[in-house]
This record gives C-alpha cells, structure tokens and sequence, in this order.
C-alpha cells in the first residue's frame, strides 16, 4: 500500500503522531494534506466527499469498511485490508482519496504529473 501511495505525484510519507505507519500526504510541507493513513490492517481512505457517498462502502463490504474515527463525518473510512474487499478496488479507493485531496488543494500547490 505504501508503494502504491508514494507512486503518485507529489505524494510523500509523514509521522506526525510517531505511529508505527505512516500517513501519506500530497502538497509541499506544513500544507500537505493526507490522503491515506496506514496501517497494519486497514488504510483509512477520503471514501466520499460527504458521508452519504463514504456509506456505500459500509453497505458493500459490512464486516471490512468501518467509519473513521474523529473523522468519518467528513467522508473517511478505514478500509480492512486482506479481508473481502478486493485488492484491486483497496488501490482503487487510493486512487479515488488522492484525487479528492489534490482536486481540494489551491491550483499552485497541486503536483506536477496531476491530472484532475
């Protein structure tokens, strides 16, 4: 997972809670925003811009997709990892938390190599 989120442009990893993951964000420094916490079990992922959309992965996968802590009301989830989410849809759901983090940042702190 981590591979997969340092491969987009501008992504970088950050320990601002001294976890044993990191959490990956985009944008230069103290403006970068996260887009994908790590973890040993689950990636926390912007599932939706509002928690209407988030809850769709709740009703697909019931027992693997679990609302955030602190800030599930802002559209993020906790993705389980190895469980019945497909591998291929976990990247997908990378993907779909990279673009509605960068598609937020000003136009001036977007990465090269970003198409929105």
């Amino acid at each position: 997972m981590l591979a997969h989120c340092l491969a987009k442009p501008g992504a970088w990893p950050d320990n601002p809670w001294d976890h044993e993951f990191p959490v990956v964000k985009v944008g230069a420094g103290e403006r970068g925003k996260i887009f994908a916490f790590l973890a040993r079990d689950h990636v926390g992922v912007k599932a939706g811009a509002i928690r209407e959309v988030a809850d769709e992965w709740l009703h697909r996968y019931p027992n693997d997709a679990t609302v955030m802590a602190y800030i599930g009301r802002s559209g993020w989830n906790d993705l389980a990892l190895g469980g019945t989410i497909p591998d291929d849809e976990l990247l997908e759901a990378i993907d779909a938390s990279y673009a509605a983090v960068v598609a937020k940042l000003p136009k001036s702190q977007r990465p090269a190599g970003w198409e929105g």
